[in-house]
C-alpha cells in the first residue's frame, strides 16, 4: 500500500476531504504533528508522497518557529528525489522557498471565498484537465511568493498572482484550501475570532 507523510502545523488545519481521497485510493497517511513538538524527518525514506497543509506563521519566522528550517530541508530533499508534493496555503509558500523563490507579506489579506483562474499552462496542466478555468476557492492567508526557477505559474487571483505554483515535474503548490470541509471552517472561524 503507498504512504505518504503529512506535516501538520496546527490542530485545525488537517487533510480534510484529501483524507477520504486518499483513503478512496488506497493510500495510507502518516502524520508529523508539528503543533505536539513531532520532529521533522531530513527526508522522506519509504514514503511516496508528501503533503505540507497550511499554518497561521510565515516561512520568513523561522527565528520564532526553527521547525521551518527542517521542513524547508525535507522540502528539497523530497523535490531533489522528485517524489511528488502537494503544498497547501503555508505548505505552497514553505514548497516555494525550499525552490529558491522570496515569500513575504502580501499587500493585503485574502480570507472567503474568491475566484481563481487557470493560466494557460494550467489549462494544459495533466492534473488539472477537466477542471473549469475560472472556480471559486477558499482563501486564508496574507502571504505570498515569487515563482521559483523551474516552475510554472498554474492558476492566478485578483489579490495574489500565484495561486497554484508547479515546481519540477510533480510538486504542485496551492495558495487556496480545497481540503476544507464545513466543519473546518466552523473551527477556524472560532480560533480566529
Amino acid at each position: 500500500m503507498a504512504r505518504i507523510l503529512v506535516l501538520q502545523h496546527v490542530k485545525s488545519e488537517g487533510l480534510g476531504i484529501i483524507e477520504k481521497a486518499l483513503r478512496q485510493k488506497g493510500i495510507g497517511a502518516d502524520f508529523i504533528k508539528i503543533f505536539k513538538g513531532e520532529r521533522i524527518p531530513r527526508e522522506i525514506n519509504g514514503y511516496d508522497g508528501l503533503i505540507v497543509l497550511g499554518g497561521p506563521m510565515g516561512v520568513y519566522e523561522a527565528d520564532v518557529y526553527p521547525f521551518i528550517k527542517d521542513e524547508l530541508m525535507l522540502i528539497k530533499n523530497t523535490l531533489k528525489n522528485d517524489i511528488p508534493i502537494l503544498g497547501i496555503c503555508l505548505g505552497s509558500q514553505l514548497l516555494a522557498k525550499a525552490a529558491g523563490a522570496d515569500v513575504y507579506k502580501g499587500k493585503k489579506k485574502e480570507i472567503g471565498w474568491y475566484k481563481v483562474e487557470l493560466t494557460d499552462e494550467g489549462k494544459r496542466d495533466g492534473l488539472f484537465i477537466g477542471l473549469p478555468e475560472e472556480f471559486t476557492a477558499l482563501q486564508w492567508h496574507g502571504d505570498t511568493f515569487d515563482i521559483p526557477e523551474n516552475s510554472k505559474r498554474l492558476a492566478l487571483s485578483e489579490l495574489f498572482p500565484h495561486q497554484i505554483i508547479k515546481v519540477g515535474k510533480n510538486a504542485y503548490g496551492l495558495q487556496f484550501h480545497l481540503e476544507v470541509t464545513e466543519e473546518m471552517i466552523k473551527e477556524w472561524i472560532d480560533v480566529n475570532d
